[in-house]
């Protein structure tokens, strides 16, 4: 993922590399030191080490998540489409064949590998037979010449057709349509061809690639390829003709073809002349291309969103260990200083260190990485399978580039190198002779004339931006600018308040901000962007755990009598506190890990929770009393179908049938995102028919639904949309409104007509095609005189809208339609079960998320591990003084088990609050919660259950360094130093 970045991040890594080479080659003394250090301690660099490694895997993890999504998309592209570039689409009849005749001529063309001429129809399939009949309502049947066919794109690869023709009652089917027939070679089934059945036997299977998965626009397709002449004959006795349709492919293999689209599809249209307008021209490669590279990207950049805060965890171990490390070293340090070393060369020396742990990451945090994100894919490949629109589904396979291991490397080093220089200057600023002799540090002096000029001028600045930001509603700029121009002002603020009132000013302000925001611009939110949610949890974390840092005692005067109880769990207790009280920084770096990461998984069950709450709601917006969608093929039965339900076999299970008219289309973006036409699914609905269907939005002057439904009948100009029209990935927002216009299209004939957006609907999921079209094609509801203005004769009943009688179940009434009308290709969705299936598919990928957060965690919990290990070793001495003054092993081993669940008690605490609390902000301020009516559940049991596993794990890791605390010798710990 992210090619653009490979390059950037390349060389700044070469560069970073490049002066750390320098410096020990040009530094001996601090170069020796370090390696030295990495000699002897060798626990200690396993421990930092395993902190690397869980970083850059995450990283590495989430970026081949993208390229497993990426290329999942993307095979759609070679497995329905192969060497087929361009589609030309021709009505039947004349036309159709002028089309066929023109277009052989391509085949000169430079750019052009190859030109197939086929002709297809929609129909129908049943195998077996007495009760294990089995039906495939969705067929493709098409006749087109093997021979042909086989050299067809030959130059870019395998066609995915060849062979003999099959010969005359007999039939070659693709592998979908065997499994869905559950049919071999030599087995007969009935095709119904223009509603009327034939029987035929199958020839052989073919893999569904290339010409043999090929189709008209769904990503599976049930392909039946018939013998020469017999489209013809079926169309014959039944009074109509087969659609013609051409293939053209590009020069070059089934990607590089791509970039000669352009072109090609202009000489298509040069060489149609007047019949272009007549015909659909259509670059299915190309689509399916731009949006793989969509899907992938937005997709991949939510588990990278996801793996940020893990990141950011892994970073901040970095971080503690390293001052954990100058705190312990601080006496060899100042001995060293003492003695004419350079500050300079002592953070050379430390980084040198901490570049060595983070190299010897690389390796191993790239194979956990593709590890993570084989993992991953194995799970969102079941997930994925339920995300499934008249049996399509996006069909997960692994894949991981080269771009994305050195991409994912390049930045775990980077990020580590950086957190290790930061620490490294940090603990080099120290006092010699305090250093030496393992004093305190004492209070700083007030911030110099310098920097406090420096720091107002970047404060002046950053408010300065900050209004405009917010005025706008610029999601990453609202929260970042207000909370930096705060923390620039903070040397400012030393100067005339104490240092505890201007912390505690400066990180209430941010918090108070920060949670504010969507309140105050609700519209941040309106973004497929992710780096809004890093900035606002990580500042929301950040500054609620220096509000608590600071104000610690305050936080434990209810726990005071405990405290000073004279006993020995109250000896045990003080040790506990003592320690995180009078080490802020490290304490508030663990804190901030757990807050992180506690924070987002809250705010992922949560959003769980608001969404199964809100289902039964959707479900009754979606549906609007209606049990069934139908999608029928109207050329099988032109004018009848309607009545056929009305008065058919199942006619006493049906009480209102309100049949929809339907047309292709493509519209321009209300909301202004992409410049290029979308797909619309244009859906002309019957004057006052479907009344019940809510709106989120309507346009001002209409009180109500129905007032939308009335101005939708009477004036031709106004449509509606739903939510998500348009949308490409992350939340859909908010991008546009009632009164906002679209340009809507006829792609056959080119002629447009702008309307106006009357209303937002609530849930359009009854308007979109239930047939396997594209997941990009979004519904455009409009009358049905508007719909026939525009699209004539394209405008055909195709669809239907079916209410249940009581009693009767949805789901069976839907199979029996289906065995009725097979003539018909009909597909029955049941609309309660196909929402209630989405809802469960968006619960399981949160899950899945929720499953490649908990990496972070675990990062959290090594991260309270190694501090609890860097502890026992610091406090060697202090821990034999007290057990020499008396205090028994067992005391000794409570105090660190009980400082440990003081600080995941913590974190936990505060996580588990700013993910409720966030979360409810957002639910009642973003639209992209908009239309779920089931309130706001908090979910109490999954949050004490998460709660309860990190306390659990949080023990288990401070076990190991309680008891090794306990087992220290006191006349060895006071003589001896390490």
């Amino acid at each position: 993922m992210y090619p653009n970045l490979l390059v950037p991040l390349l060389v700044v890594l070469a560069v970073a590399l490049a002066v750390l080479v320098l410096v020990a080659v040009r530094q001996p003394v601090p170069r020796r030191l370090a390696f030295r250090q990495l000699a002897r301690r060798r626990t200690e660099a396993a421990l930092v080490i395993g902190g690397s490694v869980l970083g850059t895997a995450i990283i590495i993890g989430a970026l081949v998540v993208g390229d497993t999504l990426n290329f999942s998309v993307r095979q759609e592209a070679y497995r329905t489409l192969g060497p087929v570039d361009e589609r030309v689409v021709a009505p039947a009849g004349p036309v159709g064949r002028t089309v066929t005749e023109r277009l052989a001529g391509l085949a000169d063309d430079h750019d052009v590998d190859g030109v197939l001429s086929a002709e297809v129809t929609q129909a129908s399939a049943v195998s077996g037979t007495g009760s294990r009949t089995v039906a495939e309502p969705r067929v493709l049947a098409w006749q087109m010449d093997f021979k042909e066919a086989a050299g067809f794109g030959a130059q870019g690869g395998d066609s995915g057709l060849g062979g003999p023709n099959p010969k005359p009652g007999h039939v070659v089917v693709n592998e979908p349509l065997a499994r869905s027939l559950s049919v071999g070679a030599g087995q007969p089934i009935t095709l119904y061809l223009f509603g009327a059945p034939q029987t035929f036997r199958v020839d052989r299977v073919v893999p569904e690639r290339g010409l043999a998965g090929v189709g008209l626009g769904g990503r599976m397709n049930h392909d039946a390829f018939l013998a020469p002449g017999t489209l013809e004959s079926a169309a014959r006795a039944a009074g109509g003709e087969p659609r013609s349709v051409t293939f053209v492919s590009n020069r070059g293999g089934v990607e590089s073809g791509d970039a000669l689209t352009a072109r090609v599809t202009a000489d298509i249209r040069r060489t149609l002349g007047p019949h272009a307008d007549q015909t659909a021209i259509e670059t299915p490669k190309h689509t399916v291309l731009r949006d793989a590279k969509q899907a992938g990207d937005s997709l991949g950049a939510l588990f990278l969103m996801i793996g940020s805060f893990s990141i950011i965890a892994g970073a901040l171990l970095l971080v503690n260990i390293f001052v954990m490390l100058g705190e312990e070293r601080k006496s060899q340090m100042g001995m060293v200083r003492a003695v004419g070393m350079k500050r300079s060369r002592l953070v050379g020396s430390f980084t040198l260190e901490g570049a060595a742990y983070a190299l010897l990451s690389a390796l191993p945090g790239v194979a956990i990485g593709v590890g993570v994100g084989w993992g991953v894919a194995v799970v969102a490949a079941e997930v994925f399978r339920g995300w499934s629109v008249g049996g399509s589904s996006i069909r997960i396979a692994f894949a991981v580039t080269p771009t994305s291991v050195l991409n994912g490397l390049a930045m775990g080093l980077l990020i580590a190198l950086a957190a290790i220089l930061a620490t490294s200057l940090r603990i080099s600023r120290f006092n010699i002779i305090a250093a030496i002799r393992d004093l305190p540090a004492s209070p700083g002096r007030g911030p110099r004339r310098r920097l406090l000029i420096v720091s107002g001028a970047l404060a002046l600045l950053c408010a300065l931006v900050a209004f405009p930001a917010v005025a706008r509603s610029q999601p990453d700029a609202t929260y970042l600018m207000p909370a930096l121009a705060l923390a620039f002002a903070t040397p400012a603020l030393l100067r005339v308040l104490p240092r505890h009132a201007t912390t505690n000013l400066v990180a209430g302000a941010v918090l108070a901000w920060t949670l504010l925001a969507p309140v105050v611009r609700p519209r941040i939110f309106d973004t497929p962007s992710m780096s809004v949610y890093v900035i606002q949890g990580a500042l929301a974390a950040f500054s609620a755990v220096v509000l608590v840092s600071e104000n610690q005692k305050a936080l434990l005067r209810p726990a005071r009598r405990l405290l000073e109880r004279p006993s020995e769990s109250g000896l045990a207790a003080r040790l506990a506190v003592a320690y995180p009280l009078a080490k802020r920084f490290r304490t508030g770096a663990t804190l901030v890990m757990y807050t992180l990461i506690v924070f987002v998984l809250v705010l992922l069950t949560e959003i769980s929770g608001i969404l199964r709450a809100g289902v039964d709601g959707v479900v009754a917006d979606a549906t609007a009393g209606y049990s069934l969608r139908l999608d029928y093929n109207p050329q099988s039965s032109p004018g009848r179908f309607v009545s056929e339900l009305r008065n058919g076999r199942s006619a006493a299970e049906i009480a209102a049938v309100t049949p929809l008219l339907n047309a292709t289309g493509r519209a321009t973006d209300p909301g202004h995102r992409s410049p290029q036409p979308l797909d619309a699914a244009v859906v002309g609905v019957p004057d006052g028919a479907v009344t019940g269907i809510t709106f989120r939005e309507r346009l001002p002057g209409l009180a109500d639904d129905a007032t939308v439904w009335r101005a939708l009948a009477s004036d031709p100009r106004y449509v509606v949309i739903d939510g998500f029209f348009g949308s490409t990935g992350g939340p859909a927002g908010d991008y546009y409104d009632p009164g906002d216009a679209l340009t809507l299209t006829d792609p056959r004939t080119g002629r447009s007509e702008q309307k106006v957006i009357a209303g937002v609907l609530s849930n359009g999921m009854v308007f979109y095609p239930g047939t396997g079209s594209r997941s990009t094609t979004y519904p455009v509801v409009t009358s049905e005189q508007a719909t026939r203005e525009l699209f004539g004769d394209q405008a055909q009943n195709a669809s239907a809208l079916v209410r249940n009688r009581p009693g009767t179940s949805p789901d069976a009434l839907a199979s029996r339609l289906q065995g009725e009308q097979l003539s018909s290709s009909l597909v029955a969705t049941p609309i309660e079960s196909d929402v209630r299936r989405q809802f469960d598919s968006s619960t399981a990928f949160f899950r899945l998320m929720q499953s490649f957060l908990a990496l972070g965690l675990g990062v959290g919990i090594t991260g309270l591990g190694v501090v609890m290990v860097r502890s026992v070793r610091e406090r060697r001495r202090t821990i034999g003084i007290l057990r020499a003054l008396g205090f028994r092993a067992r005391t000794i081993q409570r105090s660190f088990l009980w400082e440990s669940a003081f600080i995941a008690t913590e974190g936990i605490v505060l996580g588990s609050l700013l993910g409720v609390l966030t979360t409810w902000l957002m639910y009642s301020n973003s639209a992209a919660f908009e239309g779920l009516e089931g309130g706001f559940p908090v979910e109490w049991g999954n949050i004490t259950g998460l709660a309860a596993a990190t306390f659990a794990a949080s023990l288990l890791a401070t076990i190991g360094p309680a008891r090794r605390a306990a087992a220290i010798r006191p006349a060895l710990a006071v003589r001896v130093s390490e």
